[in-house]
């Protein structure tokens, strides 16, 4: 610990330098966090927008690794420690952290049907070589598509504004929805629903609104210019009561006959909407169970298998497609997902499975401490893959023989008998 001159001498305040000193250089402000993902209108306004956001937590809590693997057997070996792999474990950007731009990456693709990985800073330019390292990236929205280019409207956090530039396919990760026909399609079922919902809003802000719809019949033939002259008169005079009452009640006259208008709409809309929601449930792979958090062991893994894995799938495979190299692949460089095994485990069953793995000789000790979040074992055969249940030799490790004596039948003499002299 530094001694109390040179902490003195070296110590450092946030609020040292006042704002005022560097405030007019930093950029554009923002009250909002910009970066945040505003959907469609159509999106915006119904459960499609938590939906989206459930999928793309869940998708983004998968690790996604720059990993090297043997070339014939495919086999993962270990991390490639490089900036790729840094943006996608650690820090993407100076505003996303390498979850985070999963995250912000399915949202996109979800609601737009295709997204765009852009390299920001790389060590070369992209356009003049295929091998070089990328230190940051962001999402983009493709808005024009060319035969060999895209415009890509993205980010850029140098002046603190949304930006159209032009890159080549071949250049950025472009992530095609695999539930593109279920989601995006204008006759999808998804977009059916989410029509269905925004004509009950309408229907229900039109009852909730306020007005009356009341028709008042009088009790003469309204033809004249002057029958309509009292008629709105009349009409006024009512209205005023209704209003300036403090209870809300009017006088009418006897012979007069008063029409409430403003019933409940017998409509179908309901039925449809309770028709299409399993529908879209069901070919999205989503149950209701999952979006309230009741979901049981067998539903999440066919949520995992038929939602997560097509989605995870398809951003590893534009990544290493366009990243990596044809020598790096070649190689056995490639981008891929590890998900957690042990998350859907439940308490009562992970001692019986970390047996069998160990006496499997799958993982070590440590590695299942590791899974569990328990810190590594400083026992000599803890980071060994070997059956506990199998003793072994101290010097060659070879199994021990048994040693013990299989009963036998004969009887057994308690002594030894002397020949007589």
């Amino acid at each position: 610990m530094p001694n109390l001159p040179t902490r003195i001498a070296n110590a450092w305040n946030a609020f040292k330098r006042p704002f005022t000193e560097f405030a007019p250089s930093i950029g554009s402000s923002y009250g909002a966090y910009p970066l945040g993902r505003h959907y469609n209108v159509t999106n915006e306004q119904t459960f499609v927008s938590g939906l989206y956001n459930r999928v793309a937590m869940d998708v983004s809590a998968v690790d996604i690794r720059h990993i090297r693997m043997e070339p014939d057997s495919r086999q993962y070996i270990t991390d490639v420690p490089d900036d790729l792999n840094t943006c996608l474990t650690l820090s993407a950007n100076v505003d996303q952290t390498g979850r985070g731009l999963i995250q912000d990456l399915v949202l996109t693709m979800f609601d737009e049907g295709v997204a765009a990985l852009v390299p920001i800073d790389t060590s070369v330019d992209p356009l003049l070589t295929d091998s070089y390292d990328i230190y940051t990236m962001r999402v983009g929205t493709i808005t024009e598509w060319f035969p060999q280019d895209v415009r890509i409207n993205v980010w850029d956090d140098r002046t603190g504004q949304f930006r159209d530039i032009i890159r080549p396919k071949n250049k950025i990760a472009i992530v095609q929805n695999p539930l593109y026909s279920v989601m995006n399609e204008p006759n999808s079922n998804l977009q059916r629903l989410i029509r269905k919902l925004r004509l009950l809003d309408v229907i229900d802000e039109q009852t909730s609104s306020g007005k009356l719809d009341v028709i008042i019949q009088f009790p003469y033939t309204i033809k004249s210019e002057a029958r309509k002259q009292q008629a709105e008169q009349r009409r006024k005079l009512l209205e005023d009561q209704l209003t300036g009452s403090r209870y809300g009640i009017a006088y009418a006259d006897g012979s007069e006959r008063i029409t409430q208008l403003n019933r409940p709409v017998e409509n179908n809309l309901l039925n449809q909407i309770q028709y299409l929601t399993p529908q879209v449930y069901g070919q999205l792979g989503i149950s209701e169970a999952i979006m309230n958090g009741t979901a049981s062991e067998q539903e999440m893994l066919n949520y995992y298998t038929r939602t997560l894995d097509p989605i995870l799938t398809a951003i590893c495979d534009a990544m290493t497609r366009t990243f990596l190299t044809k020598t790096a692949r070649t190689q056995g460089h490639a981008i891929k997902f590890f998900r957690d095994p042990f998350r859907l485990v439940p308490v009562s069953q992970l001692a019986e499975i970390a047996q069998k793995l160990t006496a499997a000789e799958v993982l070590s000790s440590n590695e299942i401490r590791s899974a569990i979040f328990y810190p590594k074992s400083t026992e000599p055969n803890a980071d060994s893959l070997k059956n506990p249940n199998i003793n072994v030799t101290e010097d060659s490790g070879e199994p021990m023989p048994d040693t013990t004596e299989e009963p036998t039948d004969e009887p057994q003499s308690e002594g030894v008998i002397q020949d007589e002299v």
